[in-house]
């Protein structure tokens, strides 16, 4: 036992070495995971020649290049591809484990995931529902527009809008929250006192204000596709106002500036409420549907168990 003990006392006062620099592990974990000086600086808010200096510093300090560069992209060496995959095993494992760390301890903490239009036009609208049927619960959602860039460490439950066929997110067990929905147009009540009523799709074309998405993550959703959908010729509209937030435009939609598309479950509390009226009574099947994604890595925690509970009988 005792010496056990001194061999105890002797590691752990020992320095651990040797270690690169440690704040130039991320930049190379984003460049070589996205093979993108650009793309990394983006992620990680730098610039490209600050991911660049890290990267170099790494490399003088290993002694050996990780990347090979030339004018239109980077490559991993053989020594970064294997270095790479020791670092992001390491930096994931100190992602899990701070996550772990940091949730408070005998809480019902619940972080929940989503795109920033289902959190402020459908999540927080359901929020007093929720706090009612489970008051101990301890929310934090955490946002971002692209599911598959989040790492399954830093979520309890996720809730997306996903479009079968396309790549699914890895690492987590998906099921729908409801299945297939309409897609109709919507604009505020103000704007058609406004504008004047619309009576057929064409005329809206000719004479309204159409809200137009410009979003590589939700280009299935758009007008073009939804006058196919309903058998109705396209041609371009008369008016527009673009923008690449879906959440922009419903506060467009809401403050009366046009017509948008919607989903009919997502946008429910706007319709019974008022807020929003479906302009024309056409409408399409959903092609995505909103999904609950749960990390496959973990075990569920009793808040997320609370949570499925309250979510999905309805």
């Amino acid at each position: 036992m005792t010496v056990f003990a001194s061999c105890t006392r002797t590691a752990m006062s020992q320095r651990i070495s040797p270690l690169p620099p440690l704040n130039c592990l991320q930049a190379f974990e984003a460049a070589a995971r996205r093979r993108s000086f650009t793309q990394a600086a983006a992620e990680l808010n730098l610039t490209q020649s600050a991911v660049s200096r890290q990267i170099k510093r790494l490399e003088e300090c290993l002694g050996r290049p990780l990347f090979t560069r030339d004018a239109l992209s980077v490559t991993l060496t053989p020594a970064g591809e294997r270095y790479f995959e020791l670092v992001q095993g390491l930096l994931r494992q100190l992602a899990s484990g701070t996550a772990e760390l940091t949730r408070r301890q005998g809480s019902l903490q619940l972080t929940l995931a989503s795109s920033p239009t289902v959190a402020s036009m459908w999540l927080t609208r359901r929020l007093p529902e929720l706090k009612k049927a489970c008051p101990q619960l301890d929310i934090r959602i955490l946002t971002a527009e692209d599911p598959r860039r989040l790492d399954a460490s830093e979520f309890d439950l996720a809730l997306y809008y996903l479009l079968p066929g396309e790549r699914e997110p890895e690492g987590v067990n998906i099921r729908p929250v409801f299945g297939p929905e309409r897609v109709i147009a919507l604009c505020s009540e103000a704007y058609l006192q406004q504008n004047g009523p619309i009576g057929e799709p064409q005329q809206m074309l000719k004479q309204h204000t159409l809200l137009e998405l410009e979003d590589h993550y939700h280009d299935w959703l758009t007008w073009r596709d939804w006058f196919a959908g309903i058998e109705q010729p396209w041609h371009t509209p008369a008016h527009t106002l673009k923008a690449n937030s879906y959440l922009l435009l419903m506060q467009a939609a809401l403050a009366g500036q046009g017509i948008t598309l919607g989903w009919e479950r997502l946008l429910e509390p706007y319709l019974s409420e008022g807020a929003l009226v479906q302009a024309l009574p056409e409408s399409m099947p959903s092609q995505g549907y909103l999904c609950l994604l749960e990390p496959s890595h973990r075990h569920t925690s009793v808040a997320a168990r609370q949570f499925m509970r309250w979510l999905l009988p309805q």
